[in-house]
């Protein structure tokens, strides 16, 4: 996996919220866990918080696609949230497709749904998670860009 400095900062981000428990995708008997978007601070939060109760299962959320910039670029879907300024923080997980699994990733700011299976990586003393992605589909209508929770 590859490892950046926005990484962090991100995984930085979210954890200033306080945490609440995930939710299972609405009607479905499956083992995914759907961050929604009105708790998308909270679950995240509490997947970082606990990500060893996470690690090895599947997470599905909605929200802004993302890539940093540099030599290697990293990949993210994310929500803006508040923070010192206003709505500047940013709230999600990185994402990344396998190497045998890999498509090509959509256009920065779509709006996008992805599917995948969290999992972790080391970096400079640091757990940081990602969702190893299944599915990343670019979505016709936008949820809330900006949200509280």
């Amino acid at each position: 996996m590859r490892k950046g400095k926005f990484a962090a900062i991100l995984i930085a981000a979210s954890v200033l919220f306080l945490p609440a428990g995930c939710t299972k995708a609405k009607g479905e008997a499956s083992d995914t866990i759907e961050i929604d978007e009105k708790m998308f601070i909270a679950q995240v939060n509490d997947v970082y918080l606990n990500a060893e109760d996470y690690l090895g299962k599947k997470i599905k959320l909605e929200g802004v696609f993302l890539r940093s910039t540099g030599e290697e670029p990293y990949y993210f879907v994310v929500r803006y949230g508040p923070n010192c300024c206003g709505n500047d923080g940013i709230v999600g997980f990185e994402v990344a497709w396998a190497k045998e699994k890999a498509q090509p990733y959509p256009a920065a700011d779509s709006w996008v749904e992805a599917e995948g299976v969290l999992k972790s990586y080391e970096e400079q003393g640091y757990t940081l998670s990602y969702i190893d992605l299944s599915s990343l589909n670019v979505l016709s209508k936008r949820g809330s860009e900006n949200v509280l929770q």
